[in-house]
C-alpha cells in the first residue's frame, strides 16, 4: 500500500519508553516526544505512550473505527477546506470528510484527529499507528458509505489510557498499531468455500451463527489470549464454519466456545480452542478444537481442526 501522508520514517518499538519515563500521560497530552530528526511531534508522542515499557501486550480486535475531532478549531478548518473543496456540494458528511482525507494536501488534519476503535458499539480503543506514515491506514479504513457490517481488524499493542486531552476527555486505552484490515460481514461469510460441497442458504447460516457467537462475545476485547486467538479463528480460519455446517446438518446445536491452555505451551503461549455441539435428537455432545498460538503480535494456527476428547 502507498503510504503518502508523512515522510517522517520514525517507528515506535513495543519497549520504547525512555522518553516517557517519568510521566508518559504527562508527555503525551503536552507532545513532548521529539522523533528521529529532531521535531516534535505530538502525534510521535501519543505513538510511543501507547507501547508499554515491558511486557507488552499484544492486541488483536475487531470493531468499527471513526474519527473524532479533539477540538473545535480542528472541526472548524476541516469544514472550511470541504467548503473550499470542488464536487463536495450535496455529499454527505461522511463522503465529504472522505475526500478530505484521500487528498495528501490535508494529511495535517487527518494526524490531528483522534481516531477511536468501537467495540459492539462502546468506546473501547484510540488508534494511533507505530509508524507516523501508517495514518494512511486510518485513511483507508474510513467508508464514505458505511454499512452496517462494516468492521477493521486492527493489530498492534496495548498501551495505557490517554490523557484526557488527547480526545476530547475520553480516557480509554491508546493501541499502537501495525496493521488495519478493513472488511464486512457479508465479505467475509461469502469468502467461505465449502470443500466439497455447494454453499447453500443451509450453509451461510450455519456460518453466520458461528460468526456472530465470536464477534459479538460481550467481553472480546482483543486483547487476552482467548480473544486473539476467537478474533483470529474468525478471520482467518475457515474451517471452523465447515465444522459448523457439518453439524448443523447433522441436527446438532452449537453450545459454546471453550478456550484453555494447551499442553503444548512451554517457552511459547499456545491455547486450545474446542467447539461444542450437542445432537438435538440424541444429547450427545460433539466436540473438535484447534490450536493456536498467541505468544506475538501476530497469531498462527499450529494443529487444524481435529476432534476433541475430554480427558
Amino acid at each position: 500500500m502507498e503510504r503518502t501522508l508523512e515522510q517522517d520514517q520514525t517507528e515506535v518499538q513495543p519497549g520504547d519508553f525512555s522518553p516517557l519515563a517519568s510521566n508518559p500521560e504527562a508527555s503525551l497530552a503536552a507532545g513532548s516526544v521529539t522523533p528521529q530528526g529532531g521535531a516534535s511531534c505530538p502525534s510521535c508522542a501519543a505513538s510511543q505512550a501507547a507501547a508499554p515499557a515491558s511486557s507488552p501486550t499484544p492486541v488483536y480486535v475487531i470493531g468499527h473505527i471513526e474519527p473524532r475531532f479533539p477540538s473545535l478549531s480542528l472541526e472548524k478548518e476541516a469544514w472550511q477546506v470541504i467548503k473550499r473543496e470542488p464536487g463536495t456540494a450535496g455529499d454527505t458528511n461522511h463522503q465529504a470528510m472522505q475526500k478530505l482525507m484521500a487528498d495528501p494536501n490535508n494529511a495535517y488534519i487527518v494526524r490531528q484527529l483522534c481516531w477511536v476503535l468501537f467495540v459492539q458499539g462502546i468506546e473501547t480503543y484510540i488508534l494511533m499507528p507505530r509508524y507516523q506514515t501508517d495514518y494512511q491506514l486510518l485513511v483507508s479504513a474510513y467508508r464514505s458509505e458505511p454499512k452496517p457490517g462494516d468492521l477493521e481488524l486492527v493489530i498492534g499493542f496495548l498501551g495505557p489510557n490517554a490523557s484526557p486531552s488527547v480526545c476530547n476527555g475520553l480516557t480509554v486505552p491508546i493501541v499502537a498499531f501495525d496493521n488495519i484490515y478493513p472488511f464486512d460481514r457479508e465479505s467475509v461469510l461469502e469468502s467461505i468455500n465449502p470443500k466439497g460441497k455447494t454453499k447453500d442458504e443451509k450453509f451461510r447460516a450455519a456460518a453466520a451463527e458461528m460468526f456472530d457467537r465470536i464477534i459479538y462475545q460481550s467481553d472480546n476485547s482483543g486483547a487476552s489470549p482467548k480473544d486473539r486467538a476467537l478474533n483470529y479463528l474468525a478471520v482467518r480460519y475457515s474451517r471452523i464454519y465447515e465444522i459448523a455446517a457439518q453439524e448443523f446438518a447433522r441436527n446438532a446445536s452449537f453450545t459454546s466456545i471453550e478456550v484453555r491452555s494447551s499442553p503444548l505451551s512451554g517457552t511459547r503461549r499456545i491455547v486450545d480452542v474446542i467447539f461444542s455441539f450437542v445432537s438435538r435428537e440424541t444429547d450427545v455432545v460433539f466436540k473438535y478444537f484447534v490450536r493456536v498460538d498467541v505468544t506475538e503480535e501476530f497469531p498462527f494456527l499450529v494443529s487444524p481442526m481435529s476432534p476433541f476428547y475430554d480427558r
